[in-house]
């Protein structure tokens, strides 16, 4: 399964020194687990009680977990639910599973909230465009070619009663590359603490949830990316606290043609990759797949647009915009009290 959200999380998790005590317990021990997932990789890091758990049935169960996420929910899987959702006629309802049917609710819930900038019936588009499973030489559509994939996108093509999903056109797509890599994180989380483990960060992708404290006593602390294409550096650290982070960005995933920069980030409006200077987002929520589709729909929608919808709707987000002697940070209200 390829999920085509930008890497804008280090994996760098750095203890917050001086401001929680050390309380370092000897009982206590930090793992990590890492394993493919998504086309990618999965870490996480967790602190249990010594000898608590049997840790090759953890990572079973968490292979096993994330294995039925991509079935569930790939566009590169031909028999994937999804892909099969995606081949089926159109004014029939289609049984999906419970995480299917979630991810799909939430999809159309942010959509709707941010007015279609999050659409994940975009598919046509991306794969026009060359980003989806049918990767295409790195070529500009035409008008024609923009105009045909767009009659075939729609929210309001797309409805979800309980696990049944509905679409009213037969060509309709639906793409969930945005949200459900977050949605894999939030089910690991839930996996975690069901085996009793309150202090862990779970990474996929560059989408991550943490909760609790390491095993010497402090915070976990993330670094979100420099957005430069030629190096990864560190551009700020953030202490989520009992919460998900999730970053977008457009200067990994992007094609060039005739001097001009396309990025994978399509804007459902125009049918054509996002122009402007906003680079990367990062928004942090308790769900890991909310802040995934809430960071993607900022990202399309632009600085000004993004800054306006993060402050109305509560939403702590970064934005980094492009200036012409760098970068400029803006913060929500909501995200400053996260800055370490």
């Amino acid at each position: 399964m390829r999920f085509l959200k930008l890497i804008g999380l280090f994996i760098v998790v750095v203890a917050v020194q001086g401001c929680f005590p050390n309380n370092k317990d000897s009982n206590k021990e930090e793992l990590l687990l890492q394993g493919p997932t998504m086309g990618t990789t999965y870490n996480i890091k967790f602190v249990i009680e010594k000898d608590q758990l049997d840790i090759n049935q953890l990572q079973a169960d968490i292979d096993q977990a994330l294995l039925q996420v991509n079935q569930e929910m790939s566009t590169y899987i031909p028999d994937s639910e999804l892909s099969l959702f995606n081949k089926a006629e159109a004014n029939t309802p289609f049984i999906v599973s419970k995480g299917l049917s979630t991810v799909a609710k939430e999809s159309l819930r942010i959509g709707e909230l941010t007015h279609g900038k999050l659409d994940v019936t975009v598919g046509p588009l991306v794969n026009l465009w060359g980003f989806g499973p049918q990767a295409r030489p790195d070529v500009v559509p035409s008008d024609e070619q923009l105009a045909s994939a767009k009659d075939k996108t729609g929210l309001h093509h797309l409805s979800v009663e309980g696990h049944e999903l509905t679409k009213t056109i037969p060509d309709l797509y639906v793409d969930l590359s945005t949200i459900a890599k977050g949605y894999g994180v939030d089910v690991i989380a839930k996996l975690l603490e069901a085996n009793g483990i309150n202090g862990y960060l779970v990474e996929i992708g560059g989408e991550m949830r943490l909760k609790g404290f390491k095993a010497n006593g402090t915070l976990w602390t993330i670094a979100i990316e420099k957005p430069i294409t030629n190096d990864r550096a560190v551009h700020q650290f953030v202490v989520p606290k009992d919460n998900a982070v999730a970053t977008s960005g457009d200067y990994r995933n992007y094609f060039e043609s005739d001097g001009q920069r396309f990025s994978h980030i399509i804007d459902p409006d125009t049918g054509k990759p996002i122009n402007h200077k906003l680079v990367s987002v990062t928004v942090i929520h308790p769900s890991a797949m909310t802040a995934d589709g809430l960071s993607t729909a900022i990202m399309v929608m632009g600085p000004e647009q993004g800054l306006t919808f993060a402050e109305k709707n509560e939403i702590a987000a970064m934005l980094i915009v492009k200036t012409d002697n760098g970068f400029e940070e803006i913060n929500t209200v909501k995200f400053m009290p996260y800055l370490k």
